[in-house]
């Protein structure tokens, strides 16, 4: 496998800086072996302390996949179903349009019920994020409590359509719980943890407390400064592990060897496949439809290849993890807050790892990239007329500002040739085009209505 390292470190070098990240890890997986390891920036910010490939970050909904396994090994040893009603263990009142809720439900987000957003309020609180709505939920009362009455919220059908649902996850913890009369955290940590010898991958507080290697987290406020916060402790099965990327080396390397690990067989190998298949739809992406298995996002078309993996965000950390079972290719990233998208990064470096050119190939790369060419300052003949193009994050916005004739146009993307992107701009049900060419010489002009601009800088 040969990667261009220096082309991949650049890229990330770049992105950090523009997004505000202050450290990053990422490790590649060829196999049973980890082929390249290494970390950017600060890991500490205040006190100057480089992050290495061993630090500790908050992994959020990557979580969700070990959650996943669980059920998977209760499944193996003939406790479970995946097609048992939940309400035959847990004493939940939920029938989104009147019908039970399956276990397979809770694992592909396809209750029928829409995300309720728990913890996003949870977390928002716990950084300190205005408005944020105080949401204490302690326990797994606390959780039976709040979903009292979501079945009013659901919009579909069991199994009928994919909404993300976190709420689920936590009941799927306290299902693992319930057949098992132990915590679901220790079950994870005795049947996927140790055996995997992630021997520093934590759900508790004390545990990483006492380890001398975990990144600050941070946050980035609106003025783009970044602060240091903390970490949102008490979500669990839908996202409370933290990891390093050594540790989710060996877990890309378990799945990618269908479940066995260094020769031993950790979780049966159909177990794994069961996961990795599509259950439920998650509509179009970047690589054609997409779906959701058990704990897994898929990816069908990955430049002819199926990628299988998850992202992870509780805003203070973010982190990615994405493996190529036919190439026997993996990646893990970890960041300590948001800023770009580790999982861009990670199929930036997979990309790479196939031989292909990311920066032609894949279409958020290349989104990303024009957008940020078309922005600047542009004016009519003899400065008539002054406007800029702004970018909001994935938006781009006409901006002309005076005190009574200025006026601001979102820009959606209609058609991208080369050197000619047309957008469009919405007035009252009827879409007016927006369109940049891109001359010889590398000049800029904007066609809007019956006004011509230049880009000026």
């Amino acid at each position: 496998m040969n990667i261009d390292l220096g082309r991949l470190e650049s890229f990330i070098l770049e992105k950090m800086s523009r997004t505000k990240l202050p450290s990053l890890v990422i490790s590649i997986i060829r196999g049973d072996e980890v082929v390249y390891s290494r970390a950017f920036g600060y890991r500490d910010l205040e006190n100057f302390v480089p992050a290495n490939t061993e630090t500790i970050y908050g992994i959020g909904s990557i979580t969700k996949s070990f959650t996943s396994l669980a059920i998977m090994s209760l499944v193996e040893e003939g406790r479970l179903s995946l097609y048992d009603p939940v309400d035959k263990y847990i004493s939940i009142d939920l029938r989104p349009k009147g019908e039970r809720i399956l276990v397979w439900h809770l694992l592909t987000h396809s209750s029928g019920i829409p995300a309720l957003a728990y913890a996003e309020a949870y977390i928002r609180s716990f950084v300190g994020e205005e408005n944020a709505s105080w949401l204490p939920i302690a326990s797994h009362e606390d959780m039976l409590s709040f979903l009292r009455g979501a079945d009013e919220w659901a919009v579909a059908k069991p199994g009928e359509r994919y909404f993300y649902l976190n709420e689920g996850y936590v009941l799927l913890g306290m299902l693992i719980e319930k057949l098992t009369s132990v915590r679901y955290e220790e079950y994870v940590k005795k049947r996927i943890l140790e055996p995997l010898g992630m021997n520093r991958t934590y759900f508790y507080k004390n545990d990483v407390d006492k380890d001398p290697n975990v990144a600050v987290p941070y946050v980035v406020d609106k003025d783009g400064n970044i602060k240091r916060s903390v970490f949102p402790y008490g979500i669990s099965s839908d996202g409370g592990l933290l990891s390093n990327a050594s540790d989710l080396s060996k877990y890309i390397m378990f799945l990618i060897n269908r479940g066995v690990f260094r020769g031993t067989e950790i979780i049966n190998r159909r177990s794994i496949e069961e996961m990795e298949k599509i259950w439920i739809n998650t509509g179009e992406g970047y690589f054609g439809q997409e779906g959701y298995g058990l704990g897994l996002r898929i990816i069908p078309n990955f430049f002819g290849r199926k990628l299988v993996g998850h992202g992870g965000s509780v805003l203070v950390y973010t982190a990615y993890i994405g493996y190529i079972e036919s190439e026997k290719i993996g990646v893990v990233v970890l960041t300590n807050t948001t800023g770009y998208s580790p999982t861009f990064i990670g199929q930036y470096a997979l990309a790479l790892a196939l031989g292909r050119d990311p920066e032609k190939e894949l279409r958020f790369i290349y989104y990303d990239r024009v957008l940020d060419k078309l922005v600047g300052d542009y004016i009519s003949f003899r400065s008539t007329i002054r406007a800029r193009v702004e970018r909001r994050g994935s938006i781009l916005y006409l901006v002309s500002r005076g005190k009574y004739t200025g006026w601001e146009l979102p820009l959606f993307p209609k058609e991208f040739r080369e050197e000619e992107y047309i957008f469009t701009t919405p007035s009252l049900g009827i879409d007016i085009p927006v369109e940049f060419i891109v001359r010889k010489d590398g000049s800029i002009e904007l066609i809007y209505e019956r006004y011509k601009l230049v880009k000026t800088r």
